[in-house]
């Protein structure tokens, strides 16, 4: 037999190939497990190429690295056959283990395959030396290198498919099953040459027309390594695409999610909105009638919220609105939902036997709400107004619920708030007439049909006039006129009162223009101010641009503003009044007596004006008690060198009390009555100023 020998370096080259080879594999059976549709595909036929060519590279460079003492060359055919064998075996092993479940009897058989298919590749290549005699192999090692085969197959299998999920220790643990795998390969390989026995005189057949084995070695080696270096960065960088793509995906996700939460639940508050909301009626309502069971939905407003953000900022009304969600929520059941309708309307939707169990709720609601709120350091005091809509009885569908409870919560406002009110079928016409009724105020400037009535005022007792206090009219082309206390109230509700006071500031200022112009020098214009208006950021701004606009002298328009008004936030209050008394404008402390005032803040208001309010005038002559407050008003007035008016003069009686405590002028009906401007001037020109209340 010839004697055999090996060249040190290509054996070690063939170690290093078997293990890369290897830790393709286990890298490709992870790439076809997780990637989706034809992906798979792809990455199983790629797969089969890379590992294929390394391991039969491994194999090739085996025998390459053999040599004999006689010239050696392979067979190109039978070369590219076992070459092909090999990429089947691969493909076949891939296949396998990216399968959802490798159970023993698939692992047992596909080893026996993939390990027959390692062998015929093998035992192809060697004869694709063409050995004459043909070369003889010693049985023991023969069987020894099929059954090293089929075990380090399904070791490869086993490994492969337990090592295919990506987990943080996946690559480590891969690397050193390739080691292993790498070297089984190569001993499977060493002991099946080691079988092999070649006859003194036997001659390779493929020596002269088959492939030199000089340069071969080389360019396996630079190709295979190059194949799998390909695979393998192709792999990875796969896999950081789907690493960023699956990140995208959950960061898409999570966002989803959040606006799929923001879509359901208010901003502020994190209650559920007016969607959800619905949504959970409708729900309640399909398990009421299927469990013959009952609800109450409960629409509640809070009593007094616009005040507080009108004169502390929205930034305080917001923080209020998160107090009072958790307050409700701290005073119902978990399986009761409470939602924000927007603004500073809830609705709660409670499961309940009977209305006494809905009154106890909205009693419990009503109590928690009234106690006082600290927030930002401040005391805050509100309380809330709920109606409430039973179902099955007060509406069939959820909009109409929502709707019966809305105008039951319009009722108890107008009882006096701070109640709760079931919803009666007769408040719906009533409801539905104020929304009317705010719709048409919402058009009313456009349209023009709001106007100003003024009512003179006079030098107690008789005169003359000096001035005028201008009061808005509503002249609706269908309901005629209506009066101030029917809509003004739905205009400070609505936010329209701003638009509102605006109008009425520029038209005044225009009339008294107007008046000055004709001569009257030594007249002025009183406006009153609501709240809201008093408290809007663009007050200042709005009258000194209406002086300019009718180039009015200052000190002929009077801002009348309520008591309450004024000492709600004194100092916020002394700071918008300083400015419009540095503009020059004269301020009027409108229904003094009715609110509370301290008298510290009261002598540091700039005021130039006092007005008594007509409810203390109303019995001025009959009530001991109201003469004294009276007296002791313009007592005040008199100490703080300011101008007393009373207003609701009616009687002549009350004129002439009011003269002898020392009014300084006098406005009511017995004096003359709020009409327009044209009307006005026709009875001062006939020196006949109306003294009756027609």
């Amino acid at each position: 037999m010839f004697a055999s020998s090996y060249n040190s370096l290509l054996v070690l080259f063939s170690l290093l190939v078997a293990i890369l080879a290897a830790y393709t594999a286990l890298d490709m059976a992870g790439r076809i497990s997780s990637a989706p549709g034809r992906a798979a595909h792809w990455w199983l036929a790629g797969g089969a190429v890379a590992m294929g060519t390394g391991i039969w590279s491994m194999h090739f460079i085996g025998m390459l690295a053999f040599s004999l003492p006689i010239p050696l060359g392979y067979d190109p055919a039978i070369t590219a056959l076992s070459l092909l064998i090999a990429i089947a075996s691969s493909a076949f092993a891939l296949w396998l283990v990216g399968r959802n479940e490798l159970p023993s009897s698939r692992l047992f058989c596909g080893a026996l395959l993939m390990g027959a298919g390692i062998v015929a590749m093998h035992y192809t290549g060697m004869a694709a030396m063409r050995m004459a005699p043909g070369i003889r192999y010693i049985p023991s090692l023969f069987i020894l290198s099929v059954v090293i085969a089929i075990v380090a197959s399904g070791a490869a299998l086993w490994i492969a498919f337990n090592l295919r999920r990506v987990s943080p220790l996946v690559r480590p643990l891969r690397a050193a099953a390739a080691v292993v795998m790498g070297f089984a390969i190569v001993g499977m390989h060493y002991t099946g040459m080691a079988a092999a026995q070649f006859p003194l005189g036997s001659v390779c057949g493929a020596a002269r027309d088959g492939v030199n084995a000089g340069w071969l070695a080389l360019v396996i080696i630079v190709v295979t390594l190059a194949v799998l270096a390909i695979a393998l960065i192709v792999s990875v960088l796969d896999l950081r695409l789907e690493s960023r793509t699956s990140m995208l995906a959950i960061s898409l996700a999570e966002a989803n999610q959040e606006l799929t939460y923001l879509a359901l639940h208010d901003n502020l508050t994190k209650l559920p909105n007016r969607l959800l909301l619905e949504d959970r009626v409708d729900r309640a309502i399909q398990s009421a009638n299927r469990e013959n069971n009952r609800f109450a939905l409960m629409f509640m407003d809070l009593d007094g919220f616009k005040t507080v953000n009108d004169a502390y900022g929205h930034h305080i009304g917001d923080l209020l609105l998160v107090e009072v969600a958790q307050r409700i929520g701290a005073n119902v059941r978990s399986e009761d939902t409470i939602a924000r309708m927007g603004g500073d309307e809830f609705v709660l939707l409670a499961g309940v036997a009977e209305p006494a169990d809905a009154a106890t709720l909205a009693d419990k609601v009503l109590t928690a709400i009234q106690e006082p709120f600290q927030v930002a350091g401040r005391e805050l005091r509100i309380s809330t107004s709920i109606g409430i809509a039973m179902y099955p009885g007060d509406g069939d569908h959820q909009g109409d619920l929502l709707t019966n409870a809305d105008a039951a919560m319009y009722h108890a406002k107008s009882l006096g708030r701070n109640v709760y009110c079931f919803f009666e079928a007769s408040m719906n016409a009533h409801v539905h007439e104020q929304l009317q009724l705010v719709q048409d105020l919402r058009s009313a400037l456009v349209r023009h049909e709001l106007i100003l009535q003024y009512q003179p005022k006079f030098t107690a007792p008789n005169g003359p006039v000096i001035g005028v206090e201008a009061l808005v009219r509503w002249s609706h082309p269908t309901r005629g006129l209506i009066a101030p206390d029917r809509f003004i109230p739905l205009a400070e509700k609505t936010g329209l009162i701003v638009p509102i006071g605006e109008w009425v500031l520029d038209e005044a200022c225009r009339q008294i223009s107007e008046w000055r112009t004709a001569g009257h020098w030594d007249w002025t214009m009183a406006v009153n101010l609501s709240a809201l208006q008093f408290s809007h950021a663009s007050l200042i701004q709005t009258v000194r641009e209406a002086l300019e606009r009718y180039s009015l002298e200052p000190h002929c328009l009077t801002l009348e503003v309520t008591e309450s008004t004024a000492m709600r936030d004194a100092d916020a209050s002394l700071r918008i009044l300083q400015q419009l008394h540095d503009m020059g404008v004269r301020i009027s402390i409108d229904d003094f007596g009715t609110g509370y005032s301290s008298l510290l803040y009261l002598k540091r208001l700039p005021a130039s004006e006092l007005k008594i309010d007509r409810g203390f005038v109303r019995d001025l002559t009959s009530d001991t008690e109201d003469a004294a407050i009276v007296s002791a008003i313009v007592a005040l007035g008199q100490t703080l060198n300011l101008n007393i008016v009373a207003e609701g003069v009616e009687t002549a009686a009350q004129r002439d009390f009011l003269t002898r405590l020392g009014c300084d002028s006098l406005q009511g009906f017995l004096l003359g009555c709020p009409m327009s401007a044209d009307d006005l001037m026709e009875a001062l020109s006939q020196d006949n100023v109306p003294n009756d209340a027609t």
